[in-house]
């Protein structure tokens, strides 16, 4: 049994999975707490660290998780998706 779907398609759901999983990932680790004032044209709720190398690649792996899950599901047929394809 071929996988119903193409390379263009799964990596367009991998794409699709990566930012889902990174705007999730985002706001962890981030704390308002004890902040002083921005002097230098700065926002309040800006972080002063946003670890933002940590955060894209914990997003890839844990999209990557999200992905094959997903794809698991499409290729057994619990998650079918439509024929877009037009007739021939």
């Amino acid at each position: 049994m071929d996988m119903p779907i193409g390379p263009v398609t799964m990596l367009a759901i991998y794409i699709v999975c990566w930012w889902v999983v990174l705007f999730a990932i985002l706001p962890l680790g981030m704390s308002q707490g004890a902040q002083d004032r921005p002097v230098d044209g700065g926002q309040w709720g800006a972080p002063a660290n946003p670890q933002l190398k940590r955060k894209f690649l914990t997003t890839s792996w844990v999209a990557l998780i999200v992905w094959a899950v997903v794809m698991g599901l499409v290729y057994i047929g619990w998650m079918p998706l439509p024929n877009l394809a037009p007739p021939a």
